[in-house]
């Protein structure tokens, strides 16, 4: 089932959408337990005679107590002299701008209204069973609800934006005085999703409602692989049942191969980089190294 695929790339672009979170229910989250095995997620870089990029996969939303900031990938944070994410920091304000501009509906529209009797049925025990309004995803598009939703069982586990690895690199860049870039817009992130037909956007909603029993427990497994540094099996994990390759295509491969033409351009130029992007982007086939290695670009594994 693709959302499986996607729950990493779907949990990003939830940090986008803070005026629709505000409106969630705001139950106590259950703590996740302190984890006691060491935590060290995989770094890779890319270097020449004057340049190198620390190449690090990020998880966006994680429990609170990970101690992944230490080793040579703290090292490597400290050695760097500039921060480069898949976007730039974003206001709150432009955030809304895009949103209102990629997530919500047409004037007239209803998101329940394009659903059949059996599909809304559905749809409304979900939002029901997460104590949300029948009416909480009327003016918004199909794919925005179901990023949304996909945050729900992990909030409830003790996930948070707060404790994710972005918020914390962004913070530590902020206290260097560091600059920070990104490889894209917000606009161009949200514009991925807004860009698929409609049927397929309900299509993939009804995708993540299915998986949301099991979503903690899968993304659960995820974190276990990146606190582990086992690439191969993130990648495995994050790959299965993948049956859409034409969105596959879409959200990770072409940006990987544009990202992977970033880094190779940007080694022409002196400095220490440290890339910091989501996990799911730097294993398996297709990976940011994949496509580094088809533009004869090695990368080295150094956590």
């Amino acid at each position: 089932m693709i959302a499986r695929r996607l729950a990493p790339f779907a949990l990003l672009l939830s940090a986008a959408a803070p005026a629709q979170q505000q409106s969630l229910p705001t139950e106590q989250p259950v703590v996740a337990e302190p984890v006691a095995a060491e935590v060290h997620p995989a770094l890779w870089k890319v270097a020449d005679a004057d340049t190198t990029i620390y190449l690090f996969g990020t998880i966006h939303l994680l429990p609170e107590g990970l101690d992944w900031f230490r080793g040579p990938l703290a090292e490597a944070f400290a050695r760097s002299d500039e921060l480069v994410t898949e976007i730039p920091e974003v206001d709150a304000q432009t955030s809304q701008a895009v949103l209102l501009k990629r997530g919500i509906l047409p004037a007239g529209q209803s998101l329940r209204d394009q659903f059949d009797p059996g599909q809304r049925a559905l749809f409304e025990r979900t939002l029901a069973s997460y104590e949300l309004p029948l009416n909480a995803f009327d003016r918004f598009k199909p794919w925005y609800a179901a990023v949304v939703l996909a945050t729900l069982p992990l909030q409830r586990k003790g996930y948070s934006l707060a404790h994710g690895v972005e918020t914390d690199l962004a913070a530590r860049n902020t206290a260097l005085a560091r600059p920070r870039i990104g490889l894209e817009t917000l606009d161009y992130q949200l514009g991925l999703f807004d860009s698929f037909p409609a049927t397929v956007q309900r299509r993939y909603l009804f995708e993540v409602i299915a998986a949301l029993p099991d979503l903690d427990k899968d993304v659960t497994e995820m974190v276990a692989a990146w606190r582990a540094g086992d690439a191969a099996k993130l990648a495995n994990l994050m790959n299965a049942e993948e049956d859409d390759p034409a969105m596959i295509e879409a959200l990770l491969t072409n940006r990987n191969r544009d990202w992977a033409k970033w880094i190779a351009a940007r080694l022409a130029r002196p400095g220490t980089v440290f890339l910091a992007v989501g996990a799911g982007h730097l294993g398996g086939k297709g990976s940011v190294q994949d496509q580094l290695d088809q533009l004869g670009v090695k990368s080295e594994r150094v956590q």
